[in-house]
């Protein structure tokens, strides 16, 4: 289900809770769907389960899934998280534009530089 990037210079656990932002905003897991348990996502991965507990404690925290006592975690509906994710990332987008156009890069070549971006990002999505 998800890979971690050994290379990586990010703690496990931000990779794994990137990873599972990733695929509940793509629509992978369904609001409501269960959580892989922690011992066995741990297995699966060779990690300690603690890790994958503290990824869950903090995926619970914002808002991504909620826990069942007894019964594991699950999918949240995404909707508000989903929002506060795309502001997070139009104020990165926002500041890096600025960034770039004080080099001197005019509006015409960042239009192309992000087409260029999205491709790459599309063909990186594909492998």
């Amino acid at each position: 289900m998800i890979l971690i990037d050994y290379k990586d210079r990010r703690p496990i656990y931000e990779q794994v809770i990137e990873k599972f932002q990733q695929i509940i905003l793509c629509g992978i897991l369904a609001p409501g769907d269960a959580m892989p348990s922690v011992r066995s996502l741990a297995m699966e991965l060779s990690i300690n389960p603690n890790t994958i507990q503290r990824a869950y404690q903090e995926l619970e925290r914002s808002g991504y899934i909620y826990s069942v006592k007894g019964k594991g975690s699950f999918v949240s509906d995404t909707g508000i998280a989903a929002e506060l994710k795309r502001s997070e990332q139009q104020k990165e987008l926002n500041a890096y534009v600025s960034k770039v156009l004080a080099t001197g890069v005019t509006e015409q070549e960042l239009a192309v530089m992000l087409e260029v971006a999205v491709e790459n990002a599309k063909k990186e999505g594909t492998k």
